[in-house]
């Protein structure tokens, strides 16, 4: 049986995206991102409980990340997950979870200041990229999980 890796996340950025140029010019992004869930207790109580992400974006993904998101910009993220190690400078071995973006939609409202739409890439309600460089179409309400 074949297995999926699919991870599916709304949350805003921890942090400015970092990019980095790879040779022949390949951007790398990574952010950190914020999924929150807010649920009651048995008291009844409203508690909300966050969880950190880090988020990898590769390519046009990475550049449109670093051109048009900042801390705090609420994102749609669709990937899988990857998990890296390796041995620290005292011989450690570290491990580290990250999200790798394969789809990327804008979930923030765009303004320019003068009460007109800003500059993003694209028309229309929600903005989306994917690691090919193609628009993304809107989710619809009926997405099975």
């Amino acid at each position: 049986m074949r297995g999926v890796n699919r991870v599916m996340l709304i949350g805003n950025l921890g942090k400015d995206p970092d990019i980095q140029f790879l040779e022949g010019n390949i951007g790398v992004a990574k952010f950190p991102l914020a999924t929150t869930e807010t649920f009651k207790d048995r008291s009844g109580k409203l508690v909300s409980q966050t969880e950190w992400h880090t988020v990898v974006l590769w390519r046009g993904l990475a550049e449109l990340a670093h051109k048009y998101l900042h801390k705090g910009s609420l994102v749609y993220i669709e990937g899988r997950l990857r998990t890296r190690s390796w041995e620290d400078k005292d011989g450690n071995r570290k491990f580290a979870t990250e999200v790798v973006g394969d789809n990327l939609i804008m979930l923030d409202k765009r303004h320019d200041g003068s009460g007109q739409h800003g500059s993003l890439p694209h028309e229309g309600g929600l903005e989306g990229m994917s690691s090919s460089d193609a628009p993304i179409p809107e989710p619809t309400p009926d997405i099975p999980f």
